[in-house]
């Protein structure tokens, strides 16, 4: 074999090399094509995975970690992907030799070999998407503590319920009674008290609440929703969903809490194990009926009393008050014959009592007596001492304006828990609260109409506390049978909301109608033409599946002024709908409908139009919104339609904002940096402004919220703002305001400094509230994919803050800059915050490096942030029933104070 020379081994291993290079060059355009092809297919992957991440989530799953890796992975190759190939086609446009040789193959050779090994890993890439499963089953808690109230003689009851739970041969347990005698109340209690008593007793407890009408269905959708199930829908599917349930609860030792029974219920039939002695499980109930009790076939049967002399004598001078008893000193026998009056019914002395909490002299009183007495002797049995009792406190309402809103609430269905903010919209829309030059001070005054119901005991808390409120069945029995049978021909109310209407009640009961609610139902079209000349309120919302009006549907209704369409599946305004001259309040939120008719100008009286949530609105006619000269409520926030033309005469424009003089509240998206310049400069529409979204917006980097940018001039006008939401600004690094601050021991920085970024400034010492002009009302900020975001200190000075959302925000390192501290009580950073959620921060290291008092903090969800490993809290926190969500290993890594702070805390975390 012939010996190769050392200077022909060199000059081959220098021809590799070259030929190596020169294939980079040669094989560019191939590469980026095929870059280009891969790429493709790489995000047609992505798209698909996106698509049943979505599904699965819908079905209340989680994704998986290593997908949401994946598909940050992809996001961050798309962008790089993009650069790479623009680098590339350049190179390639970058010829001489008649286009044979690139001018710089030193740049060509870097940017080709870049491109091969972009091909590569794009490859690998798309080879790893093939996921078999995308997200997994979030095992439900144990038991989820309900809101309650207190329990005035109710503890021997309670006791003896909970010795029935422990006995082996007790599998189910009857709790009966008339209404409003507490019933409910005993069972939140029992769910509850299994919570801080004994939360391993059972494997889950599960409340469902039946009410009248039972509905296996129904039962098991709430117990599949308790459960995390994924189900089969459809009627014909009782037994599959039973068969699931089963399955799930086989192997359980469960407690089964169901509220407000009328009639049987078959639990084999549902998919509930039967209790016995070996799984130990439990069902309590409640009903109105011992007969049902029997027919539940319950091994204990427990009558829920009213409460003696002595305990209805003591809730009675608890609620009205010591100082109230004692301003005459005939009032303490007077409220003996009223406390007789109650019979020990809960209700009625809870809301008698109220009631008489401001009632000083023995005349009031004496004619509260002789009311309580007329009105009681007209009705025989549970309704004959019951609604007497709470008509009278309907009757002692302030207002004939409050007491219309409160047989408003009897629209929504039976134990619906009702948005305090949709319930306010209504009743504005009604024209129950009027007069008001902004919209914030008519709300104002419906808040304060709820707190006077609520008061009253009419009205009570629903699930979330803060924001919702709901009826009791007593009491919207009450609420109905005043509207038809107390001789009210004015407010004559139809309401078969929630009851499983398929089809419309047929029209002649329509004809004397004037307030009709048929929302939530499974009503799929209306086709006849009823004649209804009184009605004027019409709620069709959340019938999910009605598609179609037809055009004659609403020829003779000539007086409607409230129509909500909301969450229905139309995709076009029926044309009949220009015949509703006297029309107020349009609600089209959430529905599927593409454009509004050119007709619509026609409504000229409308003054609420909401178009939220229409993900497929396109098209809205250029002069239509200009039309409506009445119009004080425009709501588009979260609409598809928010690329507004700025000047140009296709579509709306934001122009058409200024013809608006009545204009008072505005919802409104956000999605081009021209348009956000703009937005600023009609002040009739951005002072009035109550939710905004800002959602791309490519190019913005930073938002100042002070007076001296000129992209915020009018910021200052944005008195109304309730929601910000800023949504996939990735290039937004900066949110700031004017701060008036001092220096520990030296003189306040003056207040007229620009932008000052407390990340340059040494550390401050704030002496008194930080106070800020703007955002006087703003109370719910999200913040979702800002990737280039890092702090949030700006929020120092939104004082009303109550809800924070974070989420996707790559960069965020502090909520608050740790260089800001506190040295007095009166600092109030998220004073009145109650929900905050931290989700995908994997840079976060702190909210706050010192501890906060957050007094009115309800919930704090905590998700995918790994450096967070300390929170602004102490013992004291906990005091406020904190609820604290997170991963088991994110709360095994933080550190704490000390190890009392940290048990403390440890009954109030719940793991994902």
């Amino acid at each position: 074999m012939e010996a190769v020379s050392p200077i022909t081994e060199i000059i081959d291993r220098l021809w590799d090399c070259i030929a190596l290079r020169t294939d980079y060059i040669r094989e560019l355009q191939e590469n980026l094509h095929a870059l280009r092809s891969l790429m493709d297919e790489l995000m047609s992957v992505r798209n698909d995975v996106k698509r049943r991440v979505d599904i699965a989530e819908g079905q209340q799953l989680k994704r998986r970690d290593q997908v949401e890796v994946w598909l940050q992975m992809v996001e961050s190759t798309e962008h790089e992907v993009d650069q790479i190939i623009e680098e590339g086609f350049q190179q390639m446009s970058n010829t001489c030799l008649g286009g044979c040789c690139p001018k710089h193959c030193r740049s060509s050779y870097k940017v080709g070999k870049r491109v091969a090994k972009k091909l590569k890993a794009v490859t690998e890439l798309r080879s790893k998407g093939e996921f078999t499963e995308v997200a997994y089953i979030l095992p439900p808690a144990e038991v989820e503590v309900m809101p309650s109230r207190s329990t005035v003689g109710m503890d021997l009851m309670f006791e003896n319920v909970w010795r029935c739970l422990r006995e082996d041969q007790v599998g189910i347990i009857g709790l009966y009674g008339m209404g409003g005698v507490g019933k409910t109340t005993l069972l939140t209690k029992i769910n509850n008290e299994v919570f801080h008593r004994g939360i391993h007793d059972f494997d889950v407890v599960i409340w469902v609440v039946v009410s009248k009408e039972p509905s296996v269905r129904k039962v098991q959708k709430d117990i599949g929703d308790r459960l995390r199930l994924y189900m089969p829908e459809g009627e014909s599917q009782e037994a599959a969903r039973a068969a699931c349930i089963c399955n799930v609860l086989n192997k359980k030792k469960i407690l089964l809490l169901l509220d407000d029974i009328w009639d049987r219920v078959d639990l084999e039939l549902v998919g509930i194990p039967l209790p016995d002695s070996e799984n130990k499980s439990k069902v309590v109930f409640t009903t109105r009926s011992e007969a049902v009790c029997r027919h539940m076939e319950a091994q204990k049967n427990i009558k829920v009393e009213c409460l003696s002399w002595n305990e209805a004598w003591h809730l009675f001078q608890n609620k009205v008050g010591k100082e109230t008893l004692n301003s005459h000193p005939n009032i303490p026998e007077l409220a003996k014959v009223i406390t007789r009056e109650c019979a020990g019914l809960p209700l009625a002395l809870i809301t008698i009592g109220r009631t008489m909490s401001t009632k000083k002299t023995p005349n009031e009183w004496n004619h509260a007596i002789t009311v309580l007495r007329k009105s009681a002797s007209e009705f025989s049995g549970m309704g004959d001492e019951v609604f007497p009792l709470l008509k009278f406190s309907y009757d002692n309402l302030p207002s004939d304006i409050i007491r219309t809103c409160f047989l408003y609430c009897a629209m929504f269905p039976e134990d619906y828990d009702i948005d305090e903010n949709e319930l306010v919209k209504y009743w504005i829309g009604e024209g129950f609260i009027d007069g008001f030059d902004v919209m914030n001070e008519a709300s104002n005054l419906g808040y304060d109409i709820i707190g006077t119901l609520k008061l009253s005991c009419l009205l009570e808390s629903g699930s979330y506390e803060d924001t919702q409120v709901k009826m009791h069945d007593v009491i919207r029995d009450l609420a109905l049978w005043i509207s038809w049978d107390c001789g009210r021909k004015q407010g004559k109310l139809l309401v078969q909301a929630g009851v499983g209407l398929t089809e419309a009640p047929e029209i002649k009961k329509w004809e004397e109608t004037e307030r009709m609610s048929l929302m939530y139902n499974g009503i799929k079209a209306l086709t006849e033409t009823p004649t209804c000349p009184d009605l004027l309120t019409l709620l069709l919302n959340d019938n999910i599946n009605l598609g179609m009006i037809s055009d004659d549907f609403f020829k003779c209704m000539p007086s409607l002024r409230i129509l909500d369409l909301s969450m229905t599946s139309i995709t076009k305004l029926p044309m009949g709908i220009v015949e509703l001259v006297e029309l107020l309040y349009l609600s089209l939120s959430g529905t599927l409908i593409k454009t509004l008719p050119n007709e619509l100008k026609n409504l000229v009286k409308l003054k609420h139009l909401d178009l939220s949530h229409t993900k497929f609105l396109t098209t809205v006619p250029l002069k239509v919104i200009s039309r409506l000269p009445r119009l004080q409520v425009l709501n588009l926030y979260r609409s598809s339609y928010g690329d507004w033309e700025v000047d140009g005469d296709g579509g709306a424009n934001l122009g058409e904002s200024e013809c608006l003089k009545h204009l008072k509240d505005v919802g409104i998206t956000i999605k081009t940096l021209p348009f956000l310049q703009k937005f600023f400069n009609f002040h009739n529409l951005s002072r009035c402004t109550s939710y905004l979204l800002v959602k791309r917006c490519k190019g913005l980097t930073a938002l100042p919220l002070s007076p001296s940018s000129s992209l915020t001039t009018t910021l200052e006008n944005m008195k109304c703002l309730k929601e910000l939401h800023l949504d996939s600004c990735l290039g937004l690094e900066e949110l700031t305001f004017s701060w008036v601050v001092v220096r520990e021991g030296e003189d306040p920085i003056p207040s007229n400094l620009e932008n000052l970024s407390l990340s340059n400034l040494p550390k401050l010492k704030i002496i008194k509230e930080v106070t800020h002009p703007f955002f006087q009302n703003l109370t719910h900020i999200k913040i979702v994919k800002c990737k280039a975001l890092k702090d949030l200190t700006w929020l120092l000075g939104v004082r009303c803050i109550q809800l924070l959302y974070l989420k996707n925000c790559m960069e965020i390192e502090e909520v608050i800059y740790g260089g800001v501290a506190t040295v007095e009580e009166e600092f109030t950073a998220f004073s009145r915050l109650k929900g905050i959620q931290l989700l995908e921060l994997p840079k976060l290291k702190s909210i706050y490096e010192n501890t906060l008092p957050f007094p009115f903090l309800q919930k704090m969800t905590v998700r995918n942030c790994p450096m967070l490993k300390k929170l602004p809290f102490d013992s004291n926190n906990a005091k406020n029933n904190l609820k604290l969500i997170g991963e088991e290993n994110w709360w095994d890594q933080l550190e704490w104070e000390d190890e009392h702070v940290k048990s403390t805390f440890l009954p109030h975390f719940v793991r994902y």
